[in-house]
């Protein structure tokens, strides 16, 4: 054999070599982040197992407190005290109502987030996405990013009750997300900008963190994400088709 032939096998070589390295660096960063989020997730799982075990705990405090006020016949003041307690329980009870922990981890923590920071997020879930194809770690992280985002939408604003909405659902072929918040409208030029990685500007920060990581995810997984924004609302949705 002459000497082309081994530097054709050995060119063929380097080239497997570097491929194989391009493959594993590739999917080490894919576990970095995977790592990453799962973090986090354990973390939203143990506030949200707090969470429970405070509500629990506060149970027999709360019925004290209402038997005392119908002794006293104070039954105005009871039903306010109620109401304020079936708020407060619903919004834990509609973030838990998925089949994934950390999904609803995920949730609890950011309803809470968003009261310190005085936005209402108003949680719906239709769905238990029992057989959601997408990871939870990636669901996760898109759900966080969309959140986040109108959260930070919000900062700004001036309007008095400052609101999110998180709508999970499903039907025969797809599930359904939607997340949306009456901040700001995103100028049109600046939408289909967004979703492409490495874009931002200052004014439209809020808006554009982390979308182009949203993007990929969902594209990974044949899904679609649309955008819907006017001076009323802004509103992110995702649909992803079921499996066979």
């Amino acid at each position: 054999m002459d000497n082309n032939f081994y530097l054709i096998l050995c060119l063929i070589l380097v080239v497997i070599l570097i491929g194989c390295i391009f493959v594993l660096a590739k999917v080490h960063l894919k576990l970095l982040k995977r790592n990453e989020t799962l973090e986090d997730t354990i973390v939203n799982l143990g506030k949200l197992n707090d969470k429970l075990r405070m509500d629990r705990h506060d149970y027999l405090n709360h019925m004290q407190v209402v038997y005392g006020l119908m002794e006293l016949e104070e039954y105005e003041e009871m039903s306010s005290y109620l109401n304020k307690i079936y708020k407060e329980m619903l919004k834990t009870g509609k973030a838990i109502k998925t089949s994934k922990p950390a999904i609803n981890a995920l949730l609890a923590a950011k309803s809470s987030e968003s009261e310190t920071k005085g936005i209402e997020l108003v949680i719906e879930v239709k769905s238990d996405l029992k057989d959601i194809k997408i990871e939870d770690w990636e669901m996760c992280k898109v759900l966080s990013n969309l959140i986040d985002n109108a959260e930070k939408a919000l900062d700004d604003s001036n309007k008095d009750e400052k609101k999110i909405w998180v709508n999970i659902n499903e039907n025969r072929e797809e599930y359904l997300f939607e997340v949306g918040n009456n901040g700001p409208e995103i100028p049109e030029e600046l939408r289909e900008k967004i979703f492409k990685k490495g874009f931002s500007t200052k004014k439209e920060e809020g808006h554009g963190m982390g979308l182009a990581i949203i993007s990929q995810i969902i594209n990974e997984h044949e899904g679609i994400i649309n955008l819907e924004s006017n001076h009323e609302k802004t509103v992110f949705t995702i649909n992803l088709k079921k499996g066979d």
